[in-house]
């Protein structure tokens, strides 16, 4: 039995020009189905969205898509999902996929699905919640931003258990169990100099 109950999956609305990067965004739908855990995404039918929903759906998963009304037509809403939720913006796009997870998985993107995992994890440093978050580095795709995040702590900007924050494997069945191991560590006082 999962300790989640539903997993934010964000992805990009592309599915990039490798095959590797939808048959990763399948798998994980699957895997989420197989655990009994419901997915909540962006909403979209398209790229690598639209693999992760249907994949899950085929496997027996609850799936929530949270779209902004703008994007509608831009994202090609889903329309066969167990519950669709419109929204006014953004802000307001991220804040209930949040409250509608118990954790957050990124799969390869852009700057929407970047931006997200960004803020998410972002919350969890600074204790808004304290839910784990997991990148999967298909085909090495996060490589160059895990460098930057090790980059950032040899810098002095990022402290090392920040650094710990984000959990990043290349097997989407090691990240599931990985972030199910994960335990977020007390608050501690993040800044040195007040």
């Amino acid at each position: 039995m999962s300790r989640f109950k539903r997993i934010c999956v964000f992805c990009g609305s592309q599915e990039g020009n490798k095959p590797v990067f939808a048959q990763n965004a399948i798998a994980v739908g699957k895997l989420l189905g197989q655990r009994g855990i419901g997915l909540v995404y962006g909403g979209g039918k398209v790229g690598l969205m639209g693999h992760v929903a249907n994949a899950a759906l085929v496997s027996g998963a609850e799936v929530m898509g949270v779209i902004p009304e703008k994007l509608m037509s831009k994202e090609v809403a889903h329309q066969g999902l167990t519950e669709m939720f419109v929204v006014e913006s953004m802000h307001a796009r991220k804040a209930m996929m949040a409250h509608l997870s118990g954790a957050f998985m990124a799969l390869p993107g852009a700057w929407g699905t970047m931006e997200e995992m960004f803020e998410v994890l972002t919350w969890t440093q600074l204790r808004y919640h304290t839910k784990p978050i997991g990148m999967l580095n298909v085909d090495g795709y996060y490589d160059p931003l895990l460098t930057f995040a090790d980059h950032a702590v040899e810098c002095g900007f990022l402290l090392p258990q920040h650094r710990q924050l984000l959990v990043a494997d290349t097997d989407p069945v090691a990240l599931l169990d990985r972030l199910e191991a994960v335990e977020i560590p007390a608050d501690t006082r993040w800044i040195d100099k007040v």
